[in-house]
């Protein structure tokens, strides 16, 4: 072994490519393959999100309708038909609370329930949520429950 036959260890030396950016000498310097001017050229740029070489982006073409309302207030709608699911597997007795509805996995822990008038309920269940249907209300009390708005 001698100076003219020593070479790395195998998977030692990760080079891909050449350096650039330092200097005439490497052969990369001067603009660095950045080309010149403009604002690739730049230090920072970042082409935008959706950007398109600019012609009008997508999300700028696609027209736009509709309206949000900002003061929207969205209720977790469950029918009688699943509140009677739930007296029939025998999970409920005979009051249904908005944490029973959490524990049988219809309503979130964050959500505002209305009770709808879907369906048929035999049991007179003493019900507590936010709100409740007219015709779920009748049929509540038709069927001997009560129904409380939290």
């Amino acid at each position: 072994m001698n100076l003219s036959n020593l070479k790395p260890a195998e998977g030692s030396v990760h080079k891909d490519g050449k350096i650039i950016g330092r200097g005439q000498g490497s052969g990369k310097g001067g603009t660095a393959t950045r080309g010149h001017k403009g604002a690739k050229s730049r230090s920072g740029y970042s082409k935008k999100i959706g950007f398109e070489g600019g012609q009008m982006p997508l999300q700028r073409r696609v027209p736009k309708f509709g309206f949000n309302n900002i003061n929207r207030v969205s209720y977790r709608g469950i029918n009688l038909s699943s509140l009677q699911e739930l007296v029939d597997s025998g999970a409920v007795k005979k009051t249904v609370t908005l944490e029973d509805l959490i524990a049988n996995g219809l309503a979130g822990k964050n959500d505002l329930v209305k009770i709808l008038g879907g369906g048929e309920l035999k049991a007179g269940l003493k019900i507590t949520v936010h709100k409740f249907t007219g015709s779920a209300q009748k049929a509540i009390e038709a069927a001997g429950g009560e129904a409380i708005t939290l």
